[in-house]
């Protein structure tokens, strides 16, 4: 009896490891990194505002190679292009809204909804889209613009990576403490960037190029309560959560419907 063998079938190499997700991770790393400077590398403040346009500019490419990466195969359809940029105009159009009244900046409500209902990645490009577009309307370009582009997308991909919750009112409770969150944070994520020049030394809450970052942290603390925390972050943060309790429902419920 004889036994017939089956032709040697060559085995496929393991499958690739997807990297864009790390390199991803590792720009965001990097970009916090930049953000977090005065308790990485102290200098005198005369020193750091002269660091600080170079500091921005470092963070461009970083910002284009992000961008490329989240546009993966789940975001690069002609759909979600679309959305992007319809998105994009109107998150554009209500941050340019807020500017004229201190603190009411609907445009988180844009970025948390839009990242819930369409992705991390989703959020993560329309935060990059919505204050280039706002950026360009309004002529606010300067060294403040890169560290603006990574808040703002950071807070719609962040409303994309928060659990699943069944419930909707559920949802909507975990969007708003999300927001109020986000709209406290990255007021004190703004605040850094000018932090170590914005005031001269000797004061409580001024930067100390020769102090343990610890002290440099209540430093900060202390300054950021007292300069926007405690007023224009709160407002937003109100605007936000007020905001996603009045529209949140029938806008998530509009975004997946136009996902699909």
């Amino acid at each position: 009896m004889t036994q017939t063998l089956a032709p040697d079938i060559p085995r496929t190499a393991s499958r690739r490891v997807d990297w864009r997700p790390w390199a991803l991770a590792l720009g965001n790393l990097a970009a916090l990194a930049a953000f977090a400077w005065p308790f990485l590398a102290p200098a005198a403040p005369a020193d750091a505002q002269r660091a600080v346009p170079y500091i921005a500019l470092a963070l461009a490419p970083a910002l284009a190679v992000a961008a490329a990466l989240a546009l993966d195969r789940h975001v690069a359809g002609a759909k979600s292009i679309a959305l992007l940029g319809v998105l994009g105009a109107i998150g554009a159009a209500t941050r340019v809204l807020g500017d004229s009244v201190g603190g009411i900046e609907p445009v988180f409500i844009v970025l948390i909804l839009a990242g819930r209902a369409l992705g991390a990645r989703f959020g993560f490009l329309l935060g990059l889209v919505t204050i280039t577009l706002s950026a360009l309307i309004t002529g606010g370009i300067g060294p403040w613009l890169p560290f603006q582009l990574f808040a703002c997308a950071w807070v719609g991909a962040g409303a994309g990576l928060l659990p699943r919750v069944r419930s909707r009112v559920g949802e909507l409770v975990l969007l708003a403490v999300y927001g109020a969150i986000a709209s406290w944070v990255v007021g004190a994520l703004l605040n850094l960037w000018f932090w170590p020049f914005a005031i001269g030394g000797g004061s409580s809450i001024a930067y100390a190029a020769d102090a343990a970052p610890l002290v440099n942290l209540k430093s900060f603390a202390l300054y950021s309560l007292a300069t926007s925390t405690l007023t224009w972050d709160t407002v937003r943060a109100i605007t936000t959560v007020v905001g996603i309790a009045v529209i949140g429902r029938p806008v998530l419920a509009a975004l997946r419907r136009a996902k699909l």
